[in-house]
């Protein structure tokens, strides 16, 4: 693979489907607040042409890309160094070229933490504990971002406990797994509730659950960002709990790639918040 250094870099999201990413607006927005002379495509790519695609990145003049489903952990197995964040998930997000080599990172957990620096600042102070709903892949980056700083416990809460014992041994101390039965206990002594599964999303079941044992000062924080208020967040606002819908998360996870593509760190401004908000809700 040989790089490019085109006048107008170029980078894209890799998708099938690709149509429903709102990383172009993201990227644009950025590009053009910043006055770059570059662009942001969408690539629909099927599974079995994403190797191809991936390994033209360079000749076809991309300095980079996104990733989201379904290519995430053959993005992986594809990239020639790997950062640490991609190691620990075995999945990568955002591609680069560098020195004539693929480069593969996680963003997700910049992501995560991102979001909660900017809405919920000293939310890990005290390095408590965290109750993560889920055990998918979702949980994998938000369970990194919570060893990352420090949490003292980290409760992994599974409607299938194979799949959350699974995930504790995996990443180890300070994890433990606990059926869902028992979440109402685990929440009298949680600094922080996050929803990593896909229950309140648009099409998807509500994720109804009972506040009442989370202490007043306990965050809540839903990684679903459509629609923009979840049931979950409403039922934390309603009880007087900060909470962090899952906008956030998406919005600063794209700053890396940005960043290496295009030479500058963009900052998520409201701006650019209005204007995903805007679309999202027309979008319906």
């Amino acid at each position: 693979m040989t790089s490019l250094a085109p006048d107008r870099p170029k980078a894209c999201v890799i998708g099938w489907p690709a149509a429903h990413s709102r990383s172009p607006l993201i990227h644009r927005f950025w590009l053009k607040s910043l006055n770059i002379a570059g662009s942001y495509e969408l690539a629909a790519v099927s599974p079995e042409n994403f190797e191809g695609f991936v390994r033209g990145l360079a000749r076809h003049g991309f300095a980079g890309a996104n990733v989201t489903l379904p290519h995430k952990e053959r993005a992986f197995e594809l990239c020639d160094v790997k950062l640490a964040s991609a190691k620990r998930l075995k999945a990568v997000n955002t591609l680069w070229i560098e020195r004539g080599q693929l480069y593969g990172d996680n963003t997700d957990c910049a992501g995560f933490l991102g979001a909660m620096d900017q809405e919920a600042p000293g939310w890990d102070q005290g390095h408590g504990t965290a109750v993560v709903l889920g055990a998918g892949g979702a949980a994998r980056a938000i369970v990194h971002a919570l060893q990352l700083r420090g949490m003292r416990r980290i409760i992994i809460v599974n409607r299938t406990r194979e799949r959350a014992e699974k995930l504790v041994a995996d990443f180890g101390s300070p994890l433990e797994a606990l059926d869902f039965g028992d979440l109402p206990g685990a929440m009298g002594s949680a600094s922080l509730l996050v929803n990593t599964t896909s229950l309140g999303m648009q099409g998807q079941p509500p994720l109804f659950i009972d506040l009442a044992p989370l202490p007043l000062h306990a965050i809540v924080s839903d990684i679903v960002y459509v629609p923009l208020e979840t049931s979950l967040i409403k039922a934390a606002r309603a009880r007087g709990l900060k909470a962090v819908p899952g906008l956030g998360m998406l919005l600063h996870q794209a700053v890396p790639g940005f960043e290496r593509w295009f030479g500058q760190r963009p900052k998520v401004m409201p701006e650019l918040r209005r204007l995903v908000e805007a679309d999202i809700l027309t979008a319906g």
